[in-house]
């Protein structure tokens, strides 16, 4: 199950009996079964440590759903070290602790928490992580690029933030290199993460279509022959924001969509761009 933009994930724990894990999913059940239990800031240190784990049940399913359930409890003071120690974890040596730090800021960063370092630091992870694997069989949910997307996305939408700069990072995202083609709907992730930063009303025009040059540019290079991962991920990543810009986005599931602020320039844009690759698009 892909987990939605925003949402904890739900399922069962999968750990064995034998799993060394075990102990630390069942001290967490108490938490996960009753809801008025609250954090302490030794409690939420141990489930920032879990979250660095490699097992999916004690990570995901434990660790994660707790944090997002107890974030908005916290005193400002212990968000913000919240923050400051996943802004940290971008340049941790263990995948899995690299990319659930942007699920945790983005839960903070839509609650209205933000620090410029934080962004520096994710800006830095997000252009150029290479390990994009969606799920591994042993580590569970990875999922780099829709992760980070959901970060992206928060950010966007965010008044504290530069918008054309988070154009700019999700430019820099797509064209990468990577032999990695998207299979876990990360293309509807970022590009859910683009319209929604598109919505922000002091954008103009040109900046809500510039950040696509750079994308035409690579589009027009190419050769015939296979089509490299980078560029199948970017085109079906401009499909879904199409899409939106047509029709609006949702910031949430149940919320009402939003127009992107030069919908119909960015229409156009991304239209244009590609018919580079496919001209029978138009």
């Amino acid at each position: 199950m892909v987990r939605g933009s925003g949402d904890p994930p739900i399922g069962g724990s999968g750990a064995p009996p034998s799993s060394p894990s075990i102990g630390r999913v069942t001290r967490w059940r108490p938490f996960l079964d009753d809801d008025t239990l609250r954090p302490g800031p030794e409690l939420v240190a141990a489930l920032s440590a879990d979250l660095r784990s490699p097992d999916p049940a004690v990570r995901d399913e434990q660790a994660y759903v707790l944090l997002h359930r107890w974030i908005p409890r916290l005193p400002a003071a212990e968000r913000h070290r919240l923050g400051d120690e996943m802004a940290d974890r971008f340049t941790d040596p263990e995948i899995q602790a690299r990319t659930f730090a942007p699920l945790v800021l983005a839960r903070l960063v839509r609650l209205g928490d933000h620090d410029p370092a934080w962004q520096r630091a994710f800006d830095t992870w997000y252009r150029t992580e290479p390990d994009l694997r969606g799920h591994d069989p042993e580590l569970g949910w990875l999922h780099a690029v829709a992760h980070g997307a959901d970060l992206l996305g928060a950010l966007g939408r965010s008044p504290h933030t530069e918008p054309a700069d988070l154009l700019d990072l999700a430019c820099a995202r797509l064209l990468a290199p990577t032999e990695h083609l998207f299979d876990a709907m990360e293309d509807d992730r970022l590009g859910l993460a683009i319209a929604l930063t598109l919505t922000r009303p002091e954008l103009t025009r040109c900046q809500s279509v510039d950040w696509l040059a750079p994308v035409a540019a690579d589009f027009a290079a190419g050769r015939p022959g296979p089509v490299p991962a980078h560029a199948s991920n970017t085109m079906r990543t401009l499909r879904v924001l199409h899409l939106l810009a047509v029709r609006g986005v949702r910031p949430a599931p149940d919320a009402a969509a939003v127009p992107l602020t030069h919908a119909g320039a960015v229409a156009e844009a991304v239209a244009a761009t590609l018919a580079l690759p496919s001209p029978y698009a138009g």
